[in-house]
């Protein structure tokens, strides 16, 4: 046989074969994504238990089980600013099983605080659907003998670096650094792994204050061993009625919420996402979601994926100018 003949033989079945394998791993992602979910899903939090953002996931979790008729598991990875939950969703499989339930915390903050991440905010990501949003509280130990925002500046100015302030998170880390920066203070920052153990030192005297969701912070305002100073956005929250805002409190300009979002790895299908995109937002209007809104005075925020991903841009940017400003240098 013609030894040409041969070579070409050849390549046309290597070819044949190589348009098959492609033509069966379209079939393969179009069965996956027809029957997705076909096992549990797993809720991946960069928070501890009983954080804000683990609290939302779970009450989305319970709508997403009646939905699918398949479980959802919540991890807490907490630890390092939510690096560590981010970068294992990043590195997961992307079959649209591993669900990051996340803050601005590893989206928009970290890249503008950390020199090197173990993963790409943006790159290593799927956006899937905005999720809720909020503002944080000003706390004290109930047993503080500051009564309102301008006793505590005072006591602040009057003794230079001895008040310390506690962060479980970046949104609380850069809202503590924003009112040093407006009031003009210097207090000494205490990082923690999540916003209820910063909680825990809080009411153990350990600290003397911080900033953190209303969702791990009011229960214990409204059990009286913390007392509420100001909150942190424009408007007063729901929940909170008779707080001041800081900014009405005295120090002017000030404004920083924070935001829930979900994401899947980078590379998943798009049928999947849309899929979990659909089971997301009704999980946002479920009773548990509603509940968890109320409760911690926050609302919730549906979003196409690509209407998150343009958002995610967007307030980075603004993270980046907020950090820059309150001096605060990538670690």
């Amino acid at each position: 046989m013609n030894t040409s003949f041969q070579s070409m033989t050849s390549r046309r079945h290597a070819l044949a074969v190589a348009l098959t394998a492609a033509l069966w791993a379209g079939f393969a992602v179009q069965a996956q994504a027809s029957d997705y979910p076909a096992k549990p899903i797993t809720f991946v939090v960069p928070f501890a238990a009983g954080s804000a953002t683990d609290q939302l996931a779970r009450a989305l979790g319970q709508s997403v089980t009646n939905d699918s008729k398949q479980s959802v598991i919540v991890d807490n990875k907490a630890g390092a600013s939510g690096m560590i939950a981010a970068q294992q969703v990043a590195k997961a499989a992307p079959d649209g099983y591993t669900v990051l339930i996340t803050t601005n915390t590893t989206q928009s903050a970290n890249q503008h605080l950390y020199k090197k991440l173990p993963y790409d905010p943006v790159k290593s990501f799927e956006p899937v659907t905005g999720l809720g949003k909020g503002g944080q509280v000003l706390v004290v130990n109930s047993s503080a003998p500051y009564k309102n925002v301008g006793e505590l500046i005072a006591a602040a100015k009057a003794a230079p670096g001895k008040l310390s302030f506690g962060s479980g998170s970046s949104s609380s880390r850069v809202a503590g650094e924003m009112l040093k920066q407006l009031a003009g203070v210097d207090i000494l920052h205490v990082p923690y792994k999540s916003n209820p153990l910063a909680i825990t030192d809080l009411l153990g005297g350990q600290i003397n204050m911080m900033i953190t969701d209303t969702a791990t912070g009011v229960p214990q305002i409204k059990s009286g061993k913390l007392r509420a100073l100001g909150y942190s956005t424009q408007t007063r929250s729901p929940q909170l009625p008779d707080v001041p805002t800081l900014d009405e409190a005295g120090v002017k300009g000030y404004d920083m919420g924070y935001w829930f979002a979900a994401y899947v790895p980078a590379g998943t299908p798009k049928d999947v996402v849309a899929r979990l995109n659909a089971l997301l937002k009704n999980a946002t209007t479920s009773e548990a979601a509603k509940s968890f809104f109320q409760n911690s005075g926050s609302e919730a925020w549906s979003t196409t994926p690509e209407e998150l991903g343009q958002f995610q841009i967007t307030d980075a940017q603004k993270w980046g100018k907020v950090i820059k400003a309150a001096g605060i240098q990538p670690e």
